[in-house]
């Protein structure tokens, strides 16, 4: 009888451990990018079996993380939690039980209560991010994750680079599955202009390898066979992709190119052409000119990227490397 009375005395004096959120690590405040993915983790206390963690990211409105059709974060048995999110201005981790039917967007976050057991709420960080100068301009080196054309690349700083010429290098480095790309933004929006490019030989580059240059999210030059290999090798695009008349394709050479991206109101301008010698003319690879869904200036940043398109047909094989060796702007 006695021993009974001192386990009745145990169980009684058990408190109860009320459901909370913590982060340990928050990703830095972004706009919202969906090519963006950050790492984001924390633990929670009080969780019982069955609970999951469900993360926002705040872009305007609180937006469900990673995606829509995976809401679900789980609780991992010494009660930490670790998975990606886009950017946002404001990041939050609730705590809910199996009632809860997590929506795409919500302009409030719910109260605790009812299936939300804990809410959390952080603000994103503020790094200073890495930077290079390229031929006059300030650039900032990517060191995040993000999604291009359907996959996820791994970013890292030691890829980007000028050589003692000046020149800008970029380059995809590791190995087969644990590739890691280049990509370098200018730092301010220029707006409506001449935008000059002088790449280095890029025939050589994988099917499955992709260089870009100008304001991807807007309109740019695409050197790549998007794992083609019979494939032209380079597009002239403005957004959205998807419309046939918003892509023109074309082969690019061997040899130093010259690429020109003119902007004006309602109208711009692609041309490139191949170097030549002190004795010949320039040769004329391509040009186009789009007048339709051309965009007005406003955040946008000229981009230079190096990375990886997943295709399973033909993945990528070896590293690569691009030279800049110019970039020009003249409004």
């Amino acid at each position: 009888m006695g021993a009974l009375c001192i386990q009745l005395n145990a169980c009684s004096s058990q408190t109860h451990v009320e459901p909370s959120i913590e982060f340990s690590r928050v990703p830095p405040a972004g706009e919202g990018s969906p090519d963006t993915l950050e790492t984001i983790e924390g633990r929670v206390r009080g969780a019982q079996p069955g609970q999951r963690i469900v993360l926002f990211a705040r872009a305007g409105m609180w937006w469900v993380q990673p995606l829509a059709d995976k809401p679900f974060t789980a609780i991992q048995p010494d009660s930490r939690w670790k998975n990606s999110t886009h950017p946002g201005s404001a990041y939050a981790a609730l705590l809910v039980d199996s009632r809860y039917h997590p929506p795409m967007t919500v302009n409030a976050l719910p109260e605790k209560g009812g299936p939300v057991l804990a809410v959390a709420i952080a603000q994103g960080s503020q790094p200073r991010p890495a930077l290079l100068q390229f031929s006059g301009y300030e650039w900032e080196i990517r060191e995040t994750a993000g999604e291009s054309a359907g996959t996820i690349n791994f970013y890292d700083r030691a890829n980007a680079w000028t050589d003692a010429s000046g020149f800008l290098h970029l380059r995809i480095a590791g190995q087969v599955g644990r590739w890691t790309s280049a990509e370098v933004k200018l730092s301010r929006s220029l707006g409506y202009g001449s935008y000059n490019f002088v790449v280095g030989d890029v025939s050589h580059l994988d099917p499955a390898a992709v260089f870009i240059c100008g304001p991807p999210s807007e309109m740019d030059i695409e050197i790549s066979r998007w794992g083609e290999p019979e494939d032209k090798n380079a597009q002239y695009v403005i957004q959205p992709y998807v419309v046939p008349a918003n892509t023109v394709r074309f082969t690019a050479p061997a040899g130093r190119l010259t690429h020109w991206m003119d902007w004006q109101p309602g109208r711009v301008a692609f041309r490139t052409v191949r170097e030549a010698s002190a004795s010949e003319r320039p040769d004329m690879v391509a040009e186009h000119a789009f007048t339709s869904g051309v965009p007005s200036p406003g955040n946008e940043r000229i981009q230079m990227r190096l990375y990886i398109f997943d295709n399973k047909t033909s993945p990528l094989q070896h590293g690569a490397e691009v030279v800049i060796e110019k970039f020009e702007f003249r409004p």
